[in-house]
């Protein structure tokens, strides 16, 4: 057995399913059948059971699961170790993106990394923020990219407070947002409260002239045609042809939201994590400057 029968065995552990291990995998179901065989021929025993429900693990299966993963875990430690004993940055980096952060600034930093550390191995995901903080807390991820506020015992580098800024097209500039189609976007339940707040605070909570949207960056298209307003922070605006208002609370309070950058204890100093965290960070400051010049206009 090697590192990808055990991503193999986890895969289709964590699918519960041949087909959708299969999916994920990039393999046919009857190749993944076929590695299946000939990793029990390997152990010598049955590590699935096929169900119509799916795949089940047998007792020795779930032994083999424990002990790849503690095989895994020892072998990406053993990297690292190695990594940091050598001048040149590389190894091997697993990081976590925010979708909207992903969407509009990822392409761009992992092109940039990858241009001035070429031997770094990345693994990349993207995904909603809540479910990123769940894969660190397994162990899967060493940083990620977050936004909200949720409890995290490892490391932590502030990234910003993200201002959440009313934005609407030039054409609307001087309308009243009551007369304008309010065009919202789906948030956890922390932010959706403090953008309830902020609603009820200016009479706008009850406005029935509204559209409801899954993503940021499609509600950013709709105010960009002229269809409405909106409430959204700032890291998505960069280029944004329109009017954006910083928002507050009555209190004076500003409307921001945190942005972080959440790592593993062990992995905060590694070379490949550090020089991540230092692009991501000067990525942000370019933002914020662009998103300033807009703003002060």
């Amino acid at each position: 057995m090697d590192e990808k029968d055990f991503a193999l065995l986890h895969t289709l552990r964590e699918c519960g399913n041949i087909t959708h291990a299969a999916d994920r995998l990039y393999l046919t179901q009857s190749a993944l059948s076929k590695r299946i065989k000939a990793i029990e021929r390997e152990l010598g025993c049955e590590v699935i059971i096929r169900t119509r429900k799916g795949v089940r693990f047998t007792p020795e299966g779930e032994l083999v699961i424990e002990r790849t993963a503690r095989a895994q875990r020892e072998l990406t430690a053993l990297r690292h170790e190695l990594s940091q004993a050598q001048g040149e940055i590389c190894g091997t980096l697993r990081a976590g993106f925010s979708v909207n952060y992903s969407i509009n600034h990822l392409p761009e930093l992992i092109a940039e990394y990858h241009r001035l550390y070429p031997r770094v191995q990345l693994e990349i995901a993207t995904d909603l923020s809540r479910n990123l903080h769940t894969r660190l807390q397994r162990g899967d991820l060493d940083l990620a990219v977050l936004r909200g506020d949720m409890p995290w015992d490892g490391a932590r580098i502030p990234l910003s407070l993200d201002r959440i800024c009313v934005v609407r097209a030039h054409e609307h500039a001087n309308t009243p947002l009551s007369e304008l189609t309010y065009i919202n976007h789906a948030a956890d339940l922390s932010h959706t409260a403090r953008i309830v707040r902020w609603l009820h605070e200016n009479n706008l909570a009850n406005d029935a002239n509204r559209i409801s949207v899954t993503d940021l960056n499609t509600c950013l298209e709709l105010v960009k045609r002229g269809i409405g307003w909106a409430l959204l922070p700032e890291i998505i605006l960069e280029g944004f042809d329109g009017r954006i208002e910083p928002c507050a609370f009555a209190n004076g309070e500003p409307f921001v939201r945190r942005m972080h950058i959440d790592c593993q204890k062990e992995c905060e100093y590694l070379p490949q994590a550090q020089a991540l965290i230092e692009l991501v960070q000067n990525r942000y400051d370019q933002v914020k400057s662009a998103v300033d010049s807009i703003v002060s206009a």
